[in-house]
């Protein structure tokens, strides 16, 4: 069957209050005065699904989504974004966070961990319809998405995922991280990320593990070898590290959708978590393929060691 999706993204919809903080971690104080405080759609599997058309590769979000305003600013979202989005209700309402930002771009997000019951579930017969058009699916680590793994291998799709904090141990993530093709993981709560990275090789499938490590770049391992992937120097000042991790992994998923070497795409993956930086928390910004290549082209037109 023919394909009208490239990438299938499941989960990870939600709203974030965005509080910019004089400093992180906050001390403690009865109040302070904060210079913004507002709300916007977006969370992982949105930006990511932003992050991807943005580079012009076919689109599909599918989540779980309540019926309320933050719900509204979703649909709102992908409505002028040209993003299509199916959307299972979500009983307990749609999904939302709090994000405390600091001068220097570090964010502490406090996520509302009422909203998702042991019951919620992305339909399998949409699943199934949806997989069977699609060429590759990212997988969003929220709840309801590790039952449809077995559906998304069935019907014969590659599959990313991006594990986020994971401090290698929390048996949440075994599924996601043993079923996927390509892996993403921070770096931040790992103490030996080399270890963990050769760990989800091992007892998975994955042909790819890229662990971020903010402004140490990141870490790949492809091949059974383990090498360092440069940071690329923003093209503006470093304002909001919110969004960084899932615009890396659209562009490793341009390159890796075009057939180009792992090395390659995490190249292209620098690039575009390197533009995310520059965008404030309360947008939703992404590189564009254009912007991407051309400073790809400049950063391989740069001696050694430059540019970056």
């Amino acid at each position: 069957m023919s394909t009208e999706t490239d990438v299938l993204v499941l989960g990870g919809a939600g709203v974030d209050t965005i509080v910019y903080v004089p400093e992180l971690p906050l001390p403690f104080a009865d109040s302070y005065m904060v210079p913004r405080i507002e709300m916007r759609a977006g969370q992982t599997g949105d930006f990511v699904a932003l992050g991807l058309s943005a580079l012009g590769l076919r689109t599909h979000h599918l989540d779980m989504i309540g019926a309320d305003h933050a719900g509204d600013l979703i649909r709102a979202l992908h409505r002028d974004r040209g993003i299509p989005l199916t959307e299972v209700p979500l009983p307990g309402g749609t999904k939302r966070a709090v994000n405390l930002v600091g001068p220097d771009g570090r964010r502490l997000s406090l996520y509302d961990d009422s909203r998702s019951h042991e019951a919620d579930r992305l339909p399998e017969e949409t699943v199934r319809a949806l997989a069977a058009v699609s060429r590759h699916a990212h997988v969003s680590i929220t709840y309801p998405c590790a039952f449809a793994l077995p559906l998304l291998r069935e019907a014969g799709l590659t599959v990313s995922t991006d594990l986020h904090n994971w401090d290698g141990t929390n048996p949440y993530h075994e599924p996601f991280a043993h079923e996927a093709d390509v892996v993403f993981v921070s770096t931040t709560a790992l103490a030996d990320p080399e270890r963990t990275m050769r760990q989800i090789a091992e007892r998975g499938r994955a042909r790819v593990v890229v662990a971020t490590a903010g402004a140490e770049g990141a870490y790949l391992l492809a091949d059974g070898e383990i090498t360092h992937v440069p940071v690329v120097t923003p093209p503006a000042p470093v304002i909001d590290s919110n969004g960084a991790g899932d615009a890396f992994a659209s562009g490793f998923l341009l390159g890796w959708l075009s057939g180009e070497p792992a090395a390659r795409c995490a190249r292209y993956g620098a690039i575009a978590g390197a533009y995310a930086c520059t965008v404030p928390a309360t947008g939703t910004d992404s590189i564009g393929r254009d912007a991407l290549l051309a400073r790809l082209t400049e950063l391989d037109a740069a001696p050694a060691g430059a540019g970056a």
